[in-house]
């Protein structure tokens, strides 16, 4: 079998339409379905059906995309053998960042990496954690954050590297009833007015975690995905929010500490499985580690 037939039948498994694989590898719809269909017709099974307007992998479809990923995995690690011969990694790496993210670690990366040869293409978008396997259709590398209370496995076709763990805190406008506190609890917070931001992303989940394990709902009255935009709120008196502590908040805003309850997002990068053999790979999520230890360290 064509390994470049394997890996649109791979696209077609991310990304759920011939549309769409079309466009990410730069054909036609009509030269994807054609070879396509070639892989059906040298695999000797059904691996396509039709489902309404779009199309759907069998189940044998689905066991050929396993293989596919092994032998593109294959590939990607002879390909690495080879880079290997060079002194040093070489090449581009395409990086996704969530917004606060990228502003904690593209700069540092983009410096360090070209240090190494290595091109950093940076993105920042605001997508829940749970979507970094689509993503890595287009990505080499895929930043996320999710609440450190989900533990949910990336499955065996991805690596996880984790780069830190980064508590969060309660932010107050500067005249709040309880600004001048070195901490609060939760319980203090019961009935205060909170700044949210749209469901499935980070700090939504660790809200929904803290109503569970606590029993204290917070009163959502705002969803706004942009620290930026809830810091002007907050420091308004439009609510009060949750902070990650390592972003540095334009704004004068009292930032407390909760002590009742962990509070914390955990920040992991993503790759298919095999993809940091790459050796321009490895250098990223290498210099990704070494950024986020200092940033641990210094604001420690």
């Amino acid at each position: 079998m064509d390994a470049g037939r394997l890996r649109m039948l791979r696209e077609l498994a991310d990304h759920g339409t011939v549309a769409a694989v079309a466009q990410v590898l730069s054909m036609t719809p009509s030269a994807v379905s054609q070879q396509l269909k070639i892989l059906q017709r040298e695999a000797g099974v059904t691996l396509i059906e039709p489902d309404g307007r779009r199309v759907r992998l069998t189940d044998a479809g689905q066991v050929l995309v396993g293989h596919a990923d092994a032998v593109l995995a294959a590939l990607d690690r002879a390909r690495a053998e080879m880079d290997a011969y060079r002194s040093t990694p070489r090449g581009t790496v395409s990086v996704s960042f969530f917004p606060s993210g990228a502003a904690m670690l593209l700069a540092p990366l983009l410096l360090r990496a070209a240090e190494h040869g290595v091109q950093v293409l940076g993105r920042d978008i605001d997508v829940p954690a749970a979507q970094a396997p689509a993503q890595l259709a287009d990505f080499d590398v895929v930043v996320v954050h999710r609440d450190e209370r989900d533990t949910s496995s990336w499955g065996p076709r991805f690596e996880s590297t984790e780069l830190l763990r980064e508590p969060l805190d309660v932010v107050l406008p500067p005249g709040h009833r309880l600004a001048r506190r070195d901490h609060v609890r939760l319980a203090d917070l019961a009935d205060e007015p909170w700044i949210g931001v749209e469901g499935g992303l980070m700090v939504d989940d660790v809200l929904s975690s803290l109503a569970i394990l606590s029993g204290v709902h917070p009163r959502i009255t705002q969803r706004i995905n942009d620290f930026r935009v809830v810091e002007e709120l907050v420091h308004a008196g439009a609510g009060i929010a949750l902070m990650p502590r390592y972003v540095r908040p334009a704004r004068d805003l009292a930032r407390l500490p909760i002590t009742d309850i962990t509070v914390a997002r955990r920040v992991e990068a993503v790759t298919r499985t095999g993809a940091a053999t790459r050796p321009a790979v490895a250098a990223v999520l290498e210099e990704l580690r070494t950024i986020a230890a200092d940033i641990s360290s210094a604001t420690a």
